[in-house]
């Protein structure tokens, strides 16, 4: 092992000798504390940075008993339940795990809850339905054979997180930790002076992690204590009559519960969000900023560093948004799953420094005989490493009970080979740019809101039904292309936004906040698009882009994309074009191309060139419009070969093709990364196996390289 710091570690109680070792041997310059541990003062003097995990919102049961009434809360809908009677009852606890949710019938329940009549849309009257509150249970008139849902309040009596900590470790006897809300004044006032007492009782510690701030994304368990729903980016947990009365006279208008339950969709981010909700979450950006900024002044008063954890508590803290760097803190620190959560954290602005927790965390589910922690750390890093090398965090760690580490020697050397590697990574790119070949833009409803987790439910989570896309994003997460994120809204206030890009990506299911649904109703927008086109840029579109039934057409963008979808409405329609041709997007597709789900009943139109069909169905094809150039992509899963795919998909509808072997490496396995700036490019090994290939420099030289099972090579840019 060689060189020190830019390292984070775990430690406990019982493991002190152990995190010295550990310390020394991987150069760790720092140490944390987690839910379930605690620090020793004994480490306090070894020269190592302490970070401390601060919890904002619980971690003070005394206090939540003592003031009810601002324990945080969290709006649900009921199951749907149709009617067969004028009577309905409907048992609001039903399929959630009891220990965590009470509802709130404190406040006014007919003004706070909403019983709707899911037939017609309707909002039933408050004289209509009645609660009992012994048996949890709304009684309600009914229309016979209509649906119905309760949308109601609940306290929040244990914190999701510290829940999935005890159910995922099996804690025994451990008090529920109940979650208050900052925001409520009372609470605010406590929140303030238990921060500083935190400070003072603990001189030694010089940086304060909180975990997150306020408010929990959503989170539900269901009568078993699985997961029930769960939404990284949900706002379902940041509300209470205290807040939405605050809203309502900033927003000038009534609150209903529908702006957050929407349906039981919670507004997830693959809907596309309304006015009001819209609105919401703006109103609790700037409020929890607000009161964010009044704990970091609090850190820096008392020469602490505030640290932000992504995740976890960070509802109204969104990373890219303009309010986020008015808090004034100075790191944030997120879980690494993939190369998408690693931009997550990486390209992050307004702080000093980033850090990443990588994988495997320090649990039982991983460390246990038999288990195999290597691999899952070789997956998480080698997978990561590309996303670093395109934009780079400044410090990596990990994360749980370090002393389950010492029983796998064979971890902890892979481990200090990570963090050796890592630090030869950051001087090699530091203040420097990686070399970037084009500018792409990913438009959708959301725009920078939802950068590099556009289809993201929880963090790096594989779905059946948005693998094939989120593959689009992990594939640029690592690639040699500038990436941005534009929203419909930013094209309708200047359109000119689209200048400074050379290839558009539109991504995901017809009538989702991805692709836009009936956004693309607006004429100026799709004008703007067919322009950009015309007038030479790229664009790539994939699953169903731009996907809406309206005017006669399902893509919006078909005579552009060459391509439609049949959808029932056209068969009488006769379709010819079916041939099948080589080209260069394709050159480098030896062992067929993945599409993933794909899609079904995609036709071409007359003169589209089609690269790739499937069951007589459209997976791969091009098409020219006016001066530009249009993709369409049934679905890319992440892998190395449709990474090279992907990119010379870019480089085509750029008309670029020519300058392919421009810092370039012919083997799909590996990488090219320079920074020409650092004099420096390195070639990286994606894969477990030896691999040789071409390495091609800026000038078009090139020469055969050979790298090791997940190798990187750095050179100067004049070898």
């Amino acid at each position: 092992m060689n060189g020190k710091g830019r390292v984070t570690i775990p430690t406990d109680m019982d493991v002190i000798e152990g995190t010295k070792e550990l310390a020394k041997k991987w150069g760790a310059d720092a140490v944390r504390d987690c839910d379930g541990t605690d620090f020793p003062e004994e480490l306090k003097d070894e020269g190592l940075k302490v970070y401390s995990t601060y919890y904002t919102t619980r971690k003070d049961n005394a206090w939540a008993k003592a003031n009810p009434d601002e324990i945080q809360q969290l709006y649900v809908m009921t199951p749907r339940y149709t009617a067969t009677e004028d009577m309905l009852k409907v048992n609001l606890m039903k399929g959630l795990y009891p220990d965590m949710l009470t509802p709130n019938s404190r406040d006014d329940i007919k003004r706070w809850w909403e019983v709707i009549d899911r037939t017609t849309g309707e909002v039933v009257p408050v004289n209509e339905w009645s609660y009992d509150e012994s048996t949890t249970t709304v009684e309600l008139k009914t229309v016979k054979f209509h649906e119905y849902t309760v949308s109601f309040l609940a306290y929040i009596m244990w914190d999701p997180v510290h829940m999935y900590n005890a159910v995922v470790n099996d804690w025994k006897d451990v008090e529920h930790q109940i979650t208050f809300d900052v925001r409520q004044p009372k609470t605010h006032a406590f929140t303030m002076t238990r921060l500083r007492k935190f400070i003072e009782d603990h001189p030694y510690v010089n940086v304060l992690r909180f975990t997150t701030f306020f408010h929990q994304f959503t989170l539900i368990f269901d009568e078993m204590a699985r997961e029930r729903y769960v939404d990284w980016y949900g706002y379902s947990a940041s509300v209470s009559p205290y807040i939405l009365e605050h809203f309502e006279k900033e927003a000038g208008y009534s609150f209903r519960p529908e702006f957050i339950i929407d349906q039981g969709y919670y507004n997830n981010q693959y809907r596309i969000p309304s006015k009001e909700f819209s609105d919401f979450q703006a109103f609790q950006r700037r409020e929890v900023a607000k009161i964010a900024k009044e704990m970091v002044d609090i850190c820096h008063e008392y020469g602490k560093e505030a640290m932000m954890f992504l995740g976890d508590h960070w509802i109204g803290t969104e990373p890219f948004m303009d309010e986020f760097k008015s808090i004034g803190l100075d790191a944030v620190v997120g879980s690494v799953g993939n190369g998408c959560t690693l931009r997550l954290i990486s390209d992050i602005e307004g702080v000093k420094y980033t850090e990443g927790r990588f994988l495997p965390y320090f649990f039982p589910d991983t460390f246990h005989e038999g288990g195999n922690p290597v691999k899952e750390a070789k997956e998480n890093w080698v997978t990561a490493r590309r996303a670093i090398l395109r934009k780079p965090i400044d410090r990596i760690g990990y994360g749980g009970y370090l002393k389950l580490t010492l029983d796998f020697p064979e971890f902890i050397d892979y481990a200090g080979r990570i963090c050796d590697e890592f630090r030869q990574l950051y001087e090699n790119t530091k203040d420097c740019k990686a070399y970037s070949i084009k500018k792409v833009a990913i438009l959708n409803a959301w725009g920078r809101m939802r950068a590099w987790g556009n289809h993201m439910v929880h963090h790096a989570i594989y779905y059946k039904q948005n693998y094939s896309y989120a593959g689009i994003l992990e594939a640029l997460s690592g690639a040699p292309f500038d990436v941005s994120f534009i929203s419909f809204d930013d094209i309708k206030r200047d359109k000119n936004i689209l200048k400074d890009i050379d290839v558009i990506f539109n991504i995901g299911d017809a009538d989702t906040a991805q692709t836009g649904g009936v956004l693309w109703e607006d004429v100026a927008v799709q004008t703007a698009i067919n322009q950009f086109i015309s007038e030479g840029g790229g664009f790539i579109g994939v699953g169903e882009p731009s996907g809406h039934q309206y005017q006669g057409r399902f893509f919006r963008l078909a005579t552009c994309l060459g391509v439609e979808k049949e959808t029932g409405f056209t068969l009488n329609k006769g379709k010819y074009n079916t041939e099948v041709k080589k080209h260069f997007i394709t050159e480098d597709c030896y062992y067929g191309i993945d599409f993933g789900e794909g899609k079904r009943d995609i036709y071409a139109l007359e003169n589209t060139e089609i690269l790739a069909v499937e069951d007589d169905s459209v997976q791969l094809a091009i098409n020219d419009f006016g001066r530009g150039r249009t993709v369409y992509i049934s679905g890319l899963p992440y892998s190395l070969m449709n990474t090279r795919l992907l990119y010379r998909a870019i480089l085509w509808a750029a008309h670029d093709e020519d300058n392919i072997y421009k810092w370039f490496s012919t083997n799909p396995n590996t990488e090219l990364h320079a920074y020409v700036k650092n004099n420096k490019f390195c070639v990286v090994n994606n894969t477990y196996e030896i691999q040789e290939t071409l390495v091609y420099k800026g000038d078009g030289s090139f020469f055969e390289l050979e790298l090791a099972p997940d190798e990187i090579k750095w050179f100067l840019t004049e070898y």
